[in-house]
């Protein structure tokens, strides 16, 4: 009688918990532009060659709720027709009770000219998302717990039917991409068809629109030293501020900061958060971002950055840590005229 008791009352519990519409962030990149199919569709075939990329981010790994992404990625640009192709693989961890989402996402960009020099991109995204709070795996029920030893073992559990079975669902995202030499304007919606992402059939919790504004300036800083090799060419230098502002539901953030670039070595730092705007009566303050990365010859690209947390979890939490690499192939005929030789100004980081 006591058994199920508790049973039915725990099962109800977690029947309201499920029950209600929650909302849901998705994980975010201190090195955006690292991330660039994330962070805009349009982005796709950007470099005008084949590229390839990794990122990763622990985020508070001080605390048991931590957050663990990895997104893998490849683009092309199909020059005799204007069009972007790429791919987009994401893995996400959420917190101790270990909800993970998957993200596969095909991409498709085309490029049209304004003007000398000033181009636009629009690009569309679809996404097949894969969600699993690992029910249980994570989770201890009611009879399992023996009442006359409840600090003893775990017995095993009855599986509740169609409760915490994993959920799939489709995501459409859009964007949007205007740059010239020096200047780039961005804009992206993704989950504009807000699918259903609730673990009960019967219930509805829509995936907020997540909504992305990010621009950004080059400035010249003259010519550097000559380089190492036969082009009688000096390396450059220039510094490049950025802003890249998030709204998904109620959360808001804004990124403000610049990148430093003295070939091949790009320093990174910016400010991540909205003081004057509080979350709930909370302060929207989250980090302070500092960034190292190398931009070879070679084509390969490395970056470093550590988020330093100015909000009330403090530097105790961890902070985040975050890896991205990248590889742009070379042409396969370097000497053959391009359609355009304007290059996106914004940084690889």
């Amino acid at each position: 009688m006591f058994q199920a008791q508790i049973n039915t009352v725990f099962l109800t519990l977690v029947l309201m918990v499920f029950g209600f519409n929650a909302y849901s962030q998705d994980p975010q990149y201190s090195q955006y532009y690292a991330a660039p199919l994330y962070l805009n569709p349009a982005f796709a075939g950007a470099e005008l060659a084949t590229r390839v990329g990794v990122n990763y981010r622990n985020q508070w790994p001080g605390m048991d709720a931590n957050f663990s992404t990895f997104s893998a990625y490849g683009d092309a640009f199909l020059e005799e027709y204007n069009v972007g192709v790429g791919f987009l693989v994401t893995n996400d961890t959420e917190g101790v009770s270990g909800l993970q989402s998957t993200t596969v996402s095909g991409i498709l960009s085309y490029e049209l000219k304004l003007g000398d020099n000033l181009y636009f991109k629009p690009g569309f995204q679809a996404s097949y998302i894969r969600r699993d709070i690992g029910f249980y795996e994570n989770l201890v029920f009611a009879n399992q717990i023996n009442p006359s030893d409840p600090f003893g073992p775990i017995l095993p559990g009855n599986n509740i039917i169609g409760l915490g079975d994993p959920v799939g669902l489709f995501s459409a995202s859009f964007g949007g991409l205007i740059f010239t030499d020096n200047f780039w304007f961005g804009l992206s919606t993704h989950h504009v068809n807000r699918p259903n992402q609730s673990f009960l059939d019967e219930n509805i919790s829509r995936l907020p629109i997540k909504y992305s504004i990010h621009t950004g300036y080059r400035i010249s800083l003259g010519r550097g030293a000559p380089r190492n090799d036969f082009t009688h060419t000096y390396r450059e230098r220039y510094f490049t501020p950025t802003i890249n502002y998030k709204r998904q539901g109620p959360f808001e953030q804004l990124d403000l900061g610049g990148y430093l670039y003295l070939e091949p070595v790009v320093l990174g730092l910016w400010y991540r958060g909205l003081p004057y705007k509080p979350v709930e009566k909370q302060s929207n303050r989250d980090a302070i971002v500092l960034m190292l990365g190398f931009n070879l010859p070679s084509g390969l690209n490395m970056g470093y950055s550590f988020d330093y947390t100015v909000s009330k979890l403090g530097i105790q939490s961890g902070g985040a840590h975050e890896v991205s690499l990248s590889y742009i192939f070379p042409p396969k005929n370097p000497g053959a005229p391009r359609k355009r030789d304007t290059i996106l100004p914004c940084p690889k980081f």
